[in-house]
């Protein structure tokens, strides 16, 4: 099934507004959807389209770009070999999973600077950077994320696209919505955090509205992103840290404790991997803010981090991953709109995953309460202007929100809006705003 996705109206303002100057490089974790919106961008915008899927391209289109000093010589056999005809300035070639030919991806210079026609890219940032070390990197080369189906894109998918527009009305107007359809809403997203965004989950929901079948999915996804740490990192770290994800967010430390992971100290080795899983797209992280301000980047903390799963659905999965369906209390508890405050872990990465999603980078902040080893936290922080936007996640209907207000204080001409995300309508609490954790994507 084709699915609408946000990206493709990108790709359409990059085909208006750069008309061959650029080549796309579209770029996500594996299973998010990239061949199959390029494909159906390819069909719907030119006259003409080839795709060259490098992960099974025979040795006669291989050896193409081994030269290309004959441009007219190289298009005409593309063409011969793929039996399609390319029009100038009417047609696109896309070099899919460019990752396994990084000539192709080194020939982009000299394919844009012709200007005869247009290219799109696509592949995992982590293959990408580890074939690339003997090629020039082309400068006509431009790149945008696809990630997982965010919420709203769920929604077109699942629902049409009422609910979700009628969402960013409520959440303009800042109102509560009322019990009825809050409820409503809020058993949508409760069955996105079950499903999760990746396209082959979605088809599977709605071709057999069997939540089994689904976590079926799920795990062959899980199985694949396990072997491709294990070729990343052959020790088997990788996969440990990736599979530890859930007991470390469970276990309410302040960062990801790469020792209890790999029952081992930190070394550099370990960072150098957490930086590789990160460019794999497959997981989130956020990183500790030692001084928060607005300038966020400037004051990240790249030791100290959590790490989330790039997408919850794969989440839920992973956290009962030696359990059947039927005995993963999660669907069971989301299912029943009963999820006790001791998963509230879900949400954290549902919101992790609906920030970045929207293109927010993360940060969090925690520090003592002076009270033994305990610490404050809030979750997330988002520069907005000149002020720092303080979330703090719950799982359930509380409003208390000490560590926001203790941080509020602590540095009170730093902070713009409060925001505490619950599961629950609209309400104002005094200076913070409480809202429904359905608009984390809008904020």
């Amino acid at each position: 099934m084709i699915f609408k996705r946000k990206i493709y109206t990108e790709m359409v303002e990059w085909k208006k507004q750069w008309q061959g100057k650029y080549a796309l490089l579209v770029k996500g974790a594996r299973r998010v959807g990239k061949s199959t919106i390029v494909q159906e961008f390819a069909k719907n915008e030119y006259r003409s389209h080839i795709l060259i899927d490098f992960s099974i391209a025979s040795k006669q289109v291989d050896e193409i770009f081994d030269d290309i000093m004959d441009l007219d010589y190289f298009f005409l056999r593309l063409q011969t070999l793929f039996n399609v005809k390319l029009y100038e300035r009417e047609s696109v070639i896309i070099f899919d999973e460019v990752q396994f030919k990084p000539q192709a991806r080194q020939a982009i210079k000299h394919l844009v600077a012709d200007g005869r026609y247009d290219y799109i890219e696509t592949g995992s940032l982590i293959s990408i950077r580890k074939n690339v070390e003997n090629i020039l990197i082309p400068s006509e080369e431009m790149s945008t994320t696809l990630y997982p189906m965010d919420w709203e894109e769920f929604c077109w998918a699942t629902v049409g696209e009422v609910v979700p527009a009628q969402i960013r009305q409520v959440f303009a107007m800042r109102r509560p919505i009322g019990d009825a359809v809050h409820r409503k809403w809020m058993r949508q997203l409760r069955l996105y955090m079950l499903v999760g965004g990746m396209p082959q989950a979605v088809d599977e929901y709605l071709k057999s509205n069997n939540l089994s079948d689904v976590d079926l999915v799920k795990r062959q996804i899980i199985q694949l992103y396990d072997t491709d740490f294990n070729k990343i990192d052959p020790s088997g770290r990788a996969s440990k840290m990736f599979k530890n994800i859930p007991a470390q967010l469970t276990g309410n430390a302040t960062r990801y404790m790469v020792e209890t992971a790999l029952s081992e100290k930190r070394s550099e080795q370990a960072e150098t991997i957490i930086h590789e899983m990160a460019e794999s797209m497959v997981v989130n992280l956020a990183y500790h803010a030692n001084d928060p301000s607005v300038g966020l980047g400037l004051n990240g903390s790249l030791d100290t981090y959590k790490m989330f799963l790039a997408d919850t659905g794969l989440f839920v999965t992973l956290a009962f991953w030696d359990k059947k369906y039927t005995e993963n209390v999660v669907y069971q508890k989301l299912l029943g709109d009963k999820l006790e405050a001791n998963l509230g872990y879900v949400y954290e990465n549902l919101v992790a995953q609906m920030l970045r999603s929207a293109g927010n980078e993360l940060y969090y902040y925690a520090f003592p309460t002076g009270n033994g080893n305990k610490n404050y936290e809030v979750d997330f922080l988002l520069s907005r202007g000149n002020k720092l936007v303080p979330i703090e996640v719950k799982s359930s209907g509380y409003r208390t929100h000490r560590s926001l207000d203790v941080f509020c204080e602590k540095y009170p001409s730093r902070i713009g809006q409060r925001l505490l995300l619950y599961p629950k309508d609209y309400q104002q609490d005094g200076p913070v705003t409480c809202l429904p954790v359905y608009y984390a994507g809008l904020l």
